[in-house]
C-alpha cells in the first residue's frame, strides 16, 4: 500500500507517517520546505496531478494549511485549503479514482453556542480560515456525489504535541514555562484564562484518522475527546510540575476578546468505530514540557 501526505512536516503529518510506516504503508511526504520529503505545493495543480499520476496511491491525506484564523492570511488559506482540495480531488478523479482521500476539517467551521459540537451542528463562517474549511467540505461533497470519489473529512478539535510551533498558544505557554524553569523572569501574556477547550494528543488523533479511512459508512466525523479544560488549569498544572507560583509569571491582556468561551466535541460517531483517546490531560501536560518530539 502507498500513501501521499500533503503537509508532512506538521505534527499531524509526522505522527501519521509514523503510524503508516508501522502498518507497512509506503509514505510519500510532500511539503513546501524541509528535508526527507518531496518539495511541492498543494496549491499547484500541475504538481499535484503529476504526483498523483506517478504514484497512484491507495490513500491521500491532506494536512497542508496556514494555521491561523487571521484575515491577513486569507489568500494563503484560500490557496492552500480551497485550491488544495480541488487540486487533490481533480487529480484523483483524472488519474487515481480508487484512491481514498482524507481532508482536514476544523472545529472552528461550526457554529459554536458553547454546547458540544457534532456532525449535525451547522457551519458558520466566523473567520477567513473557517470559510475556507467550509468551502473545502462542500467541494468534497460534490466530488463524492458527482464522481463517487471516496472522500473522508475529520473535523479536528484542539490537539497538541511538542511539534507545535509557538504560534499556538499551548506551545507558547509551555515553552515559556520551560525557560522560566531554567531561570527566566519573563511574563506570559494571556488573553482569557477561563476559555475552555480540548487538550488532545496528536498521536491519538491520527489513529482516529486511520480507522476512519478504512471503513465505508462514516465519511465526516468530529474528532475529539469530548472533554474541555480551561487555559487556567493548563497553566496551573504546568507550573506545578516546575514547582513555581504561576501568578508571578502570568499577565492578563485585559483588552483581549476570545473567539469562543468553550470549544468541545461530541465524539460519539468516531468512538463508534472503537476509537478513544489514549493520552490523558495530565499526560499531555508532561508531554508539552519535554524536549523529545517522539513523545
Amino acid at each position: 500500500m502507498k500513501a501521499i501526505i500533503f503537509g508532512i512536516k506538521g505534527q499531524d503529518g509526522y505522527f501519521l507517517s509514523k503510524l503508516l510506516k508501522e502498518k507497512k504503508v509506503e509514505v510519500i511526504g510532500i511539503s513546501t520546505t524541509g528535508n526527507n520529503c518531496i518539495i511541492g505545493d498543494v496549491s499547484d495543480f500541475d504538481f499535484v496531478k503529476k504526483i498523483i499520476k506517478e504514484h497512484q496511491p491507495d490513500y491521500i491525506f491532506d494536512f497542508a494549511a496556514i494555521s491561523s484564523t487571521s484575515h491577513e492570511v486569507i489568500f494563503e488559506n484560500y490557496k492552500t485549503i480551497e485550491n488544495g482540495t480541488i487540486n487533490i480531488l481533480e487529480g484523483v478523479r483524472l488519474y487515481s479514482p480508487k484512491t481514498r482521500v482524507f481532508l482536514s476539517g476544523s472545529a472552528l467551521q461550526f457554529k459554536n453556542s458553547g454546547k458540544p459540537i457534532n456532525e449535525k451542528t451547522p457551519f458558520e463562517a466566523s473567520s477567513a480560515y473557517s470559510a475556507s474549511r467550509i468551502a473545502s467540505t462542500y467541494m468534497a461533497r460534490y466530488y463524492r456525489k458527482k464522481f463517487r470519489i471516496k472522500v473522508y473529512i475529520g473535523y479536528f478539535f484542539n490537539h497538541d504535541s511538542i511539534l507545535r510551533t509557538e504560534q499556538h498558544i499551548n506551545k507558547k505557554i509551555s515553552e515559556a514555562i520551560k525557560r522560566i524553569d531554567s531561570g527566566s523572569t519573563e511574563k506570559i501574556e494571556i488573553g482569557d484564562l477561563n476559555v475552555k477547550k480540548e487538550f488532545n494528543f496528536a498521536g491519538d488523533i491520527v489513529e482516529a484518522i486511520w480507522l476512519l479511512v478504512n471503513q465505508e459508512h462514516l465519511l465526516e466525523v468530529v474528532i475529539g475527546s469530548g472533554k474541555a479544560y480551561s487555559i487556567k488549569k493548563y497553566i496551573i498544572d504546568l507550573f506545578k510540575i516546575i514547582n513555581k507560583d504561576w501568578k508571578k509569571y502570568v499577565v492578563i491582556k485585559e483588552e483581549f476578546k476570545s473567539e469562543y468561551r468553550v470549544l468541545v466535541s461530541d465524539p460519539k460517531l468516531i468512538k463508534s468505530l472503537g476509537w478513544k483517546p489514549k493520552t490523558s490531560f495530565s499526560q499531555i501536560i508532561h508531554i508539552m514540557l519535554t524536549s523529545d518530539h517522539r513523545s
